[in-house]
């Protein structure tokens, strides 16, 4: 199941990045319903990204100087797939992860390891996190890691 709810939640993350004006949480649920998706799977997703959304509301992400790399614990190396980890690191080298966000993500991770946290889902997780701590901010950053178009970032 928590695939199906990752998909659901890659599924909405693009509504609300893409262009124009999202279509309604209702209009996205029946969409969703009619693609084969049950609605506790539904609502498991939406549940997901409103207890992520609200977690840190009005901070506003802050990019800072590498001071120091993290190492990853024997739980979290276990948990989380080697391209899921280089992923961390390297939006953290980037600048588009700060030590708090880096730490938010890694737990939304480690809450949803039923098995291994793949590169996918990890870029789910990481992209929503982004996205609730601001809309537009780092609307380019997340379009650029999910389509890994690095070259993007530097230019």
């Amino acid at each position: 199941m928590r695939e199906r709810v990752l998909a659901i939640v890659s599924i909405i993350a693009q509504y609300v990045m893409g262009d124009g004006e999202p279509p309604s949480e209702t209009d996205i649920v029946e969409e969703l319903l009619a693609v084969g998706f049950e609605a506790d799977e539904i609502d498991a997703a939406f549940t997901w990204m409103q207890n992520l959304a609200f977690r840190h509301p009005d901070r506003a992400p802050e990019l800072a100087e590498i001071r120091a790399q993290r190492i990853f614990t024997p739980e979290e190396r276990r948990s989380i797939s080697g391209e899921a980890r280089g992923l961390l690191i390297r939006l953290r080298t980037l600048g588009i992860l700060d030590d708090e966000a880096q730490e938010e993500i890694i737990d939304r991770a480690l809450e949803m390891a039923d098995d291994e946290v793949s590169l996918k889902e990890m870029k789910a997780i990481a992209a929503l996190t982004l996205f609730a701590r601001s809309n537009d901010e780092w609307r380019r950053e997340v379009d650029c890691f999910l389509d890994d178009d690095w070259s993007r970032l530097y230019h």
